[in-house]
């Protein structure tokens, strides 16, 4: 596989946009705009590591957006945006990919297949940007109250983001024409000489520059078309130990459960429901029981997988809701650590996710307190339909 990095410019300070907060940290649909760009590139499967240029002044809040997401620990940007690109590169220099994608952190929208047409054209040529044709009438003002001509549009593009590179070039091209501004980094390949190719952009693939961008994005969110759903269902039976793992919190028993890794019962039916969701089979299919790796493994690692999977088509977690059915142990003191677990692990907001629990009134193996089950359902959302 091709060694991929993305480098997420998030330096800015959004004049434009105003407020006390950098547009980048604003919040669309409850997260950070920026934590919408980390998350297409940390759980992208093609892309190997993620470097995010920030202002040091927004350490605290790059903290919040990247929280959960394993990324490389972010760099110091810049006075200008070519210079804060140049000091990502550098950084990843000694360590060099094969491929670089540079992305605009205030570009929250991107999609999946958006990444993958760039890097599928890399592999014909040093240079890729995604762009859309230009359909207005183009006017030139001087002085932003009279049209002062006509611009034929024939031949213009709409240059977006990602922009990926052969890493060699790019960084050469940064080296080289250090100080000569440019409006993006596809120019600078232009001015080494390097033809740089086009792929289809996407109209939802906005810049949040002012504040009705961030609207506009809040829109295409909400009327996102493609709705799905899964379920899960899962059980395991009680064995000797002292403590049982459900959904993630370790409670204090007179027994433990016996099964696949730690026998989190919660967690393994919320992975189905998420891989139901997908079409993507089964936790057994994934992590088999008989692979002696997964012995006394985390659960949590499952659901991460999950998850991945999920964000590789494309997609987000919008909400889940996971029901313990057994006697004892008693679920409602562990219920928030539940939730909050949950909610570190598919980084989605706690009120995005529920526990609950009940009891089978003492019949069945529930009943007779033989062991646990849990059954899940899981609802994720597209920008676009989940392509195959």
């Amino acid at each position: 596989m091709t060694d991929i990095a993305a480098v997420i410019v998030a330096a800015g300070r959004g004049a434009r946009f105003g407020g006390a907060v950098p547009k980048q940290y604003q919040r669309l649909a409850g997260r950070p705009v920026l934590r919408w760009s980390l998350e297409a590139y940390s759980r992208h499967p093609r892309v190997r590591s993620v470097q995010v240029v920030i202002d040091p002044a927004d350490t605290a809040l790059f903290a919040t957006a990247a929280q959960g997401l394993a990324l490389r620990p972010p760099v110091a940007g810049g006075s200008t945006r070519q210079e804060s690109v140049r000091r990502a590169l550098e950084a990843l220099a000694s360590d060099p990919p094969h491929l670089v994608l540079i992305h605009d952190g205030a570009r929250p929208l991107v999609a999946a297949t958006t990444i993958d047409a760039v890097i599928d054209a890399l592999a014909r040529h040093q240079a890729a940007l995604p762009a859309l044709a230009v359909s207005d009438t183009l006017k030139r003002s001087d002085d932003g109250t009279r049209v002062a001509g006509t611009i034929p549009r024939a031949g213009l593009w709409r240059a977006q983001t990602p922009q990926g590179f052969d890493f060699a070039t790019i960084l050469a091209a940064h080296r080289r024409f250090a100080g000569e501004e440019m409006t993006d980094d596809a120019a600078l390949a232009e001015r080494a000489g390097h033809a740089v190719a086009l792929v289809a952009g996407h109209e939802d693939n906005v810049k949040i520059t002012t504040p009705d961008d961030l609207a506009r994005a809040e829109r295409v969110l909400a009327a996102i078309p493609d709705i799905r759903t899964g379920t899960g269902f899962d059980v395991h039976r009680f064995s000797a130990g002292d403590h049982v793992v459900l959904c993630g919190v370790r409670i204090a028993h007179d027994r433990g459960l016996e099964g696949h890794s730690d026998a989190d019962v919660g967690l393994h039916a919320l992975t189905d429901a998420l891989l139901g969701a997908i079409g993507a089979g089964d936790i057994g299919e994934h992590f088999p029981p008989s692979d002696a790796r997964w012995r006394g493994a985390d659960s949590a690692a499952f659901l991460a997988h999950a998850l991945d999977l999920v964000r590789a088509r494309g997609a987000r977690v919008l909400n889940v809701d996971v029901t313990l059915i057994c006697e004892r142990p008693k679920v409602a003191p562990h219920r928030a650590a539940m939730r909050d677990r949950l909610a570190a692990i598919l980084s989605i907001e706690p009120d995005r996710c529920s526990v609950k629990a009940t009891t089978t009134e003492g019949l069945g193996f529930a009943g007779r307190r033989e062991g646990i089950a849990a059954q899940a359902v899981a609802t994720i959302a597209c920008m676009s339909p989940i392509p195959s």
